[in-house]
């Protein structure tokens, strides 16, 4: 399904599954009500139009009053995940397109003075932790190739997940992100948090070291924690059981590490007076956590939009799918990019702590950048 993809479709592939689905039979509409409210009564309507097994599959913006991209589409096709197609292995054509103009909003100057802010307030005591992004605006003299574009994501990890979604009129949000927000099956539940990132070498040595300094790094373990934390405290009132292992371990993409807890668990049996909630309930709950946003939620976002010059969209939102059964897949959108016309707008941020460095925070979200950069074959 990978080679099936063409503009405009929507394409999700996470380590359990891989959906194609093509055509906006029905859209969530934008409005006060809650956004559960109004994903099950375009469901319903779904379902009485004759609609079997309907499902809604898109992207969620990071703002909560923002319009989202989700709909009910018109065709869809399930199938295994990437990883266990041998043909995942070749590699894939460099995408038509450039040679690349870029320019960085803000600068990597301008951003190391924002985390040197952020980290006064934060001395300050105005907040705990806030997490700064920065873009990279590309523009080609040539038309996207965006199905290029999502071969080179998906085969550089196919155990990730890799995403395309449409988000408007001639655009079209994709990336490939190594952080599952939350799944459903039944009342299973999974969320995989991830904080305190190192970048990768391509010496081996250097790279073992790399991931050795993180597992070990008082910053960056404190930072993980209170994403954890955060998780543990959204999830465990809903939970007869929840599993949250008492250490981090070390995953890894073809850029960076990062520190990783896989939390786990069942969600308490439905009543009548609780109805069981469904993936995007257990999402929406969990969003933003402090590893995209901050903490508390609410400085952090106002120092977010205070120090940010650029509206964050979709970036650091989550996309995926629900069914009308409630189950679903959530992830987290980083490692991203927003294509229209010749234009890309890519994204990267870092978590600011007391003890961040404003150098060191800037070269994190350069090595984020090359996610898709390579996608894209450029360089910073």
């Amino acid at each position: 399904m990978l080679d099936d993809y063409q503009p405009g479709d929507t394409f999700f592939a996470s380590p359990s599954r891989t959906l194609l689905a093509r055509g906006a039979g029905l859209r969530v509409p934008h409005g006060r009500a809650p956004l559960s409210d109004r994903v099950a009564d375009t469901l319903g309507t779904a379902r009485e139009q004759g609609l079997a097994a309907p499902f809604v599959v898109g992207a969620v913006p990071f703002a909560s009053n923002e319009p989202v991209a989700l709909t009910v589409p018109g065709t869809a096709r399930w199938a295994p995940p990437l990883r266990q197609d041998p043909l995942i292995a070749l590699p894939a054509k460099t995408p038509s397109g450039g040679p690349w103009q870029m320019r960085p909003v803000p600068g990597p100057e301008a951003y190391a003075e924002s985390v040197g802010e952020a980290v006064r307030r934060l001395e300050r005591g105005d907040l705990d932790k806030v997490v700064l992004a920065r873009t990279l605006e590309l523009r080609s003299s040539a038309d996207l190739d965006t199905p290029a574009m999502v071969q080179r994501l998906a085969r550089r990890d196919p155990r990730g997940y890799t995403f395309a979604m449409p988000t408007g009129p001639g655009r079209t949000l994709l990336g490939a992100s190594p952080e599952l927000l939350l799944s459903l099956r039944g009342r299973h539940i999974v969320a995989n948090p991830l904080a305190g990132s190192a970048r990768r070498s391509a010496d081996v040595a250097e790279d073992v070291r790399a991931a050795a300094a993180l597992l070990e790094s008082a910053k960056d373990l404190h930072e993980h924690a209170v994403v954890v934390q955060a998780v543990r405290d959204a999830l465990g009132p809903l939970c007869s059981d929840l599993f949250v292992p008492p250490q981090p371990t070390l995953v890894r993409t073809a850029t960076m590490w990062h520190l990783s807890t896989t939390v786990s668990g069942e969600l308490a049996p439905a009543t009548a007076h609780r109805p069981q909630p469904t993936s995007l309930d257990l999402a929406l709950a969990l969003h933003p956590t402090p590893a995209v946003c901050g903490t508390p939620t609410g400085p952090a976002r106002g120092l977010i939009g205070e120090l940010e010059p650029f509206d964050r969209g979709f970036f650091t939102g989550m996309v995926g799918w629900s069914d009308e059964r409630g189950d679903g897949e959530w992830v987290v959108t980083i490692r991203c990019a927003e294509a229209e016309g010749r234009s890309l707008r890519l994204y990267a941020g870092a978590g600011v702590v007391q003890a961040s460095v404003p150098a060191s925070e800037t070269e994190e979200t350069a090595a984020k950048f090359r996610t898709f950069l390579d996608a894209v074959g450029a360089e910073l």
